[in-house]
């Protein structure tokens, strides 16, 4: 497979998406307005702040009743009790804690910091917590988006996750529709000679990784267009991607 160029564009314009919106309509209409014009094989990458904001995923912490659970955990950790009390909420358990940090598993099954609760780029007072099925949010978007357009596309949903030996964080994909996640070369001979037996990179990952080298933290461009990607159409959804805990040797 000969490499080709990949080009990764911002839409800028994005209206503040708020609970109800329909964030297809959003997207078609800030694509429209920056002249950009989609093609077919087009990746949308959504950041999930837009997704759960549009899903009304977002909790009030006035609102939240603290247990006793949660209590304790905090005041070992040092932060608020009633964000620890919506981590707790969403996660299936606890990984691991440490450093100001609760390790969860998600309901998803995302192995990720303080279950992906999050108090950054929303009103005070607020936190956004992850989609409830982002492979269904991303077939929602994808869905409307061809109808529109008639361009077929995909689209990856995309969050910051932390990494085990790693200082920083990078974006990685939490839900995807229209592109197989991983690509398997397991039995391609590279030009060597060599037989591949297990490398199948994470396809998915690297659009979000990419991508959020166009969108930035504080840029408020919620989503980007990866064109150019060869990719292989499926709806096979971000579970592919996930480990299973018995093969998992750091769980």
């Amino acid at each position: 497979m000969c490499a080709r160029p990949i080009s990764i564009i911002p839409v800028p314009g994005m209206p503040r998406v708020k609970k109800g919106d329909d964030l297809g309509s959003l997207i078609v209409g800030a694509v429209a307005a920056a002249s950009i014009t989609l093609h077919d094989s087009d990746v949308l990458v959504i950041t999930q702040k837009v997704i759960s904001k549009a899903e009304g995923r977002i909790l009030h912490l006035a609102d939240v009743t603290v247990g006793r659970r949660a209590a304790k955990i905090a005041a070992g950790l040092g932060k608020d009790p009633r964000v620890v009390q919506v981590v707790l909420a969403e996660a299936k358990r606890i990984v691991r804690m440490g450093h100001g940090v609760i390790i969860t598993e998600t309901k998803h099954g995302f192995v990720c910091a303080n279950s992906g609760v999050d108090q950054s780029n929303v009103e005070e007072g607020f936190v956004t917590l992850l989609p409830e099925n982002p492979d269904l949010s991303a077939r929602r978007v994808r869905d409307f988006i061809m109808k529109k357009t008639h361009k077929r596309v995909a689209v990856v949903i995309t969050d910051t996750f932390g990494r085990p030996w790693r200082e920083g964080q990078v974006d990685v994909a939490i839900g995807c529709c229209g592109i197989k996640p991983t690509r398997d070369y397991e039995g391609v001979v590279d030009p060597y000679g060599y037989t591949l037996r297990v490398t199948e990179p994470a396809l998915v990952d690297a659009v979000a990784a990419a991508a959020q080298l166009a969108m930035g933290k504080l840029d408020m461009v919620p989503v980007t267009i990866v064109r150019g990607l060869s990719y292989e159409e499926s709806e096979e959804g971000i579970r592919a991607v996930l480990r299973k805990r018995e093969l998992d040797l750091f769980r």
